[in-house]
């Protein structure tokens, strides 16, 4: 296995020396990346790990009330707390050779990789089941086949596909212990896991979350005697529903297209080292914006979901009375919602 890949460029470039105009462009683009490293672990990684645990927190605590949707987005709040804190780590690590703090090994490096992928997939795997599953309760609201009951099942699998997936990265670093082992050799680079991940964690999910959109978009659209039905999914959801998908694909789009460009680009990668600096700083932007769906979804879901403030007060009094003590009389009961 080559050299961590997820260090920084540096601005002497492979050889050592780099032309003026193109070292100073290095050094701009070097600085922006340092800048924006500095805005995320200041503002969007304290705020990530608030909304994401508050998140959590709220729906674990109003277990009765949980619906499909709340399923997922706790789901996806799990994965973007695991994401936050593999953030952390990189960005204050080769990432930034200004403040690193760390180095890492090998071991290190394959361990943020796998939680870095699992989190990738879960993210993106659960914004597409329940984009489907909004749909399914859109066009058969009494079916029941996303239940809350069945949704907790598939949320399960999601995590045991994700840790298998992710294991390719873990084969790339056993194999590359064993490298005389012919099967190794031959599987021995990082592109294989890159092309797995792109075909499984975005091509995939990206084309079926759009054509559940588009199944969405298109009954919303007729008119039909089961649009007054009680056991159709809350239309306040359907904002909250597309604003998520669009700020997953807007986030992780750059980042695996830069894997693809990696992909492309591999028999001259010294040559991208050396000359290509404004591609470098593109992967960096590119795993910001990715480490920032953590923050993004969160605060989506906290701002636009009609009873999570309702929620949250009940929470906060609730807490309060197990600190206080409380009245019978002045617990607020816990409102019951019929599941869909």
């Amino acid at each position: 296995m080559r050299a961590i890949e997820g260090r920084m460029w540096s601005c002497a470039g492979t050889n050592g020396t780099v032309n003026g105009p193109d070292q100073q462009l290095c050094y701009d683009l070097e600085l922006v990346l340092f800048v924006l490293s500095v805005v995320y672990l200041i503002i969007c990684f304290p705020f990530s790990i608030c909304y994401n645990s508050l998140l959590v927190l709220v729906n674990l605590y109003n277990k009765p009330a949980m619906t499909m949707p709340d399923v997922y987005f706790v789901n996806i709040a799990v994965a973007g707390l695991i994401l936050s804190l593999v953030a952390l780590v990189q960005l204050l690590g080769p990432d930034n050779p200004q403040w690193a703090v760390w180095n890492f090994n090998r071991e290190v490096y394959i361990t943020l990789l796998i939680l870095f992928n699992i989190s990738a997939l879960v993210t993106m795997y659960s914004t597409t089941l329940l984009s489907l599953d909004y749909y399914i309760e859109q066009a058969l609201p009494r079916t029941y086949m996303s239940s809350v009951y069945n949704t907790k099942h598939v949320c399960g699998f999601v995590w045991g596909g994700a840790v298998l997936t992710s294991f390719s990265s873990l084969l790339l670093y056993v194999c590359s212990h064993v490298p005389k082992i012919i099967e190794c050799s031959k599987i021995q680079n990082k592109e294989v896991a890159d092309s797995i991940m792109v075909f499984i964690g975005f091509f995939v999910p990206a084309t079926a979350v759009l054509y559940a959109l588009i199944l969405i978009f298109r009954i919303r659209n007729q008119s039909t005697p089961l649009d007054q039905d009680s056991a159709r999914p809350d239309p306040t959801m359907h904002p909250l529903l597309v604003a998520t998908v669009c700020a997953h694909l807007a986030l992780w789009a750059p980042y695996y297209i830069t894997l693809l460009v990696h992909i492309a680009y591999r028999p001259r990668a010294s040559e991208l080292a050396s000359r290509y600096h404004v591609y470098y700083f593109v992967k960096g932007l590119s795993k910001l914006l990715a480490y920032s769906c953590s923050f993004v979804v969160p605060l989506l879901y906290t701002y636009m979901h009609r009873s999570f403030t309702s929620k949250l007060r009940q929470l906060v009094r609730r807490l309060d009375c197990q600190t206080e003590g409380c009245s019978d009389q002045q617990m607020e009961r816990q409102p019951q919602v019929v599941v869909s």
